[in-house]
């Protein structure tokens, strides 16, 4: 894929195509956002198809529906700002996190709370792989404790869970060393088990 968040080296100083559409974007040219969006296009459903991977068959989101979700969320009427492509991609991670959320709430509403406790968390991380929508929420909630004291280990536990990236893409995003992710992703992890156990 063409803009995978690892294929545009040397981008992270805000010089890569997805940056300059970017500040098109925000400067009021509708023209940058359609050729943004056909640029992100295939990565956004990658991301998506990611999240929706492990949800039953009768789930009624579907990945071209999320992308679009998400894109009407970033950019809806009063259009939005991103500062450079790394916080773009995670802003698309955040909002279809939170898109599956209110969907997941909605489930657990239908069924009047049903559901069973929230599993340990997978290695790999990809928390659009979970079927129990009480997992998608406790998660989110465990989520926003962090961000209040740990904002970098919950920016990294976003990127892993709801967008799918490894840890050598998240470092390149964050512009941090693997080895920094490395150790707030353990320490994520670990919080996490925590707060949900």
């Amino acid at each position: 894929m063409s803009d995978h968040p690892s294929s545009e080296r040397g981008a992270r100083g805000g010089h890569g195509p997805v940056s300059e559409m970017l500040a098109g974007v925000a400067a009021g040219d509708e023209q940058a956002a359609a050729r943004l969006l056909e640029h992100v296009y295939d990565e956004l459903r990658r991301i998506a198809q990611v999240r929706l991977a492990g949800e039953r068959r009768e789930h009624t989101l579907q990945a071209t529906a999320l992308v679009h979700e998400a894109w009407m969320r970033l950019f809806g009427a009063t259009g939005a700002g991103f500062e450079s492509r790394a916080h773009f991609f995670g802003a698309a991670g955040e909002a279809m996190r939170r898109i599956l959320v209110d969907h997941a709430r909605r489930r657990l509403a239908a069924k009047r709370g049903a559901g069973k406790a929230p599993e340990a968390l997978p290695e790999e991380g990809i928390l659009g792989r979970s079927r129990d929508p009480a997992e998608i929420v406790a998660v989110h909630e465990a989520l926003l404790r962090m961000e209040e004291g740990q904002p970098r280990a919950a920016s990294i536990v976003r990127l892993r869970f709801f967008a799918g990236f490894e840890l050598p893409e998240i470092a390149e995003a964050l512009d941090l060393s693997l080895r920094t992710v490395e150790r707030e992703w353990a320490y994520a992890r670990a919080r996490l088990h925590r707060d949900l156990g």
